[in-house]
């Protein structure tokens, strides 16, 4: 059977941009329900200026409290967000052995996000490399805006390959494309990993789709069908980017969990187990969640 690694990123970027702020206990209770459901891959929060993101402000709380659990296992990729060596150096303290880096491929969208150009943001990843080779911490890497960007339209594909092809260069162990504003269409996706794929194996890929119109589980099942497999998704559903206007949540990991049971794709993670979370989080936020299959749930099947 074929299998596809889901990485769930609900805890920082689902989070991030909502408007319900989570208490750590709440967070923490969320990432045991995720566990429980089969999640292996997943996102704990950022160590990013809580003025900017102040959803985030509660990471190293939650980090100690996850480190210090019984949740706590070797075979679990448990990754922070850094954007810089000053939050770099917090994920050290921290004790984390897994951080994320986070590019984009628009120059506006770099400077309203991360507040530098690209090139600027490549010389702070340097320096996390650098931080990452000494204390043997694992570094996953993000491009954003990879098939559209709100301030600058359509982006260049040839400029995808080139920046994912520099953040390989730099030694991150996998790659996630963003459509960070759920503008891409099957046919783009495919367009776009192809090109990618000739310059960067597939294992060393991952898809990072935005629902905002609709098209995530599309464009994920494309990807698919030209050897990606990995996929970033929320639980529920939740989030969107801060910085980029109109942009909705992750596609929600009980819909591509679904979609992939019904393809005789194996996830290893527990449907059941994933819907009853989605309830247990919807009385907890401000507005109804957008996961299809959490909120009809799975009936007799």
């Amino acid at each position: 059977m074929t299998k596809v690694k889901i990485v769930e990123v609900g805890l920082r970027d689902g989070l991030q941009n909502e408007t319900t702020n989570l208490t750590v206990n709440q967070r923490f209770d969320l990432l045991a329900k995720l566990i429980d459901a089969g999640v292996k891959n997943f996102e704990i929060g950022a160590f990013v200026s809580a003025e900017w993101v102040p959803q985030m402000a509660v990471t190293s709380k939650l980090v100690k409290k996850y480190l210090t659990s019984p949740l706590n296992k070797k075979e679990f990729s448990a990754s922070v967000l850094v954007p810089n060596e000053k939050g770099m150096l917090q994920a050290i303290e921290a004790g984390v052995k897994e951080v994320a880096i986070f590019g984009a491929c628009s120059e506006t969208f770099s400077k309203k996000n991360i507040n530098c150009t690209i090139d600027e943001s490549f010389e702070r990843f340097e320096a996390v490399m650098k931080l990452a080779k000494k204390y043997k911490i694992k570094v996953r890497g993000y491009l954003s805006t990879c098939f559209g960007c709100p301030f600058e339209g359509r982006i260049s594909e040839n400029k995808v390959v080139e920046l994912a092809k520099r953040m390989n260069d730099l030694g991150v162990y996998e790659i996630s494309i963003g459509d960070t504003i759920g503008i891409a269409n099957a046919g783009q996706v495919q367009s776009v990993f192809k090109k990618l794929l000739k310059v960067i194996p597939a294992n060393k890929l991952a898809g990072h789709f935005h629902d905002t119109r609709g098209q995530a589980l599309v464009n994920i099942f494309a990807a698919y069908e030209i050897g990606i497999r990995t996929f970033d998704s929320s639980i529920a559903g939740l989030g969107g980017c801060p910085y980029a206007p109109g942009a909705t949540g992750n596609v929600a990991t009980e819909d591509v969990v679904f979609m992939f049971e019904g393809m005789d794709v194996q996830t290893n993670l527990d449907l059941k187990k994933l819907v009853k979370t989605h309830r247990w989080l919807q009385p907890k936020m401000d507005h109804l969640l957008s996961s299809k299959v959490g909120r009809i749930g799975l009936g007799k099947l």
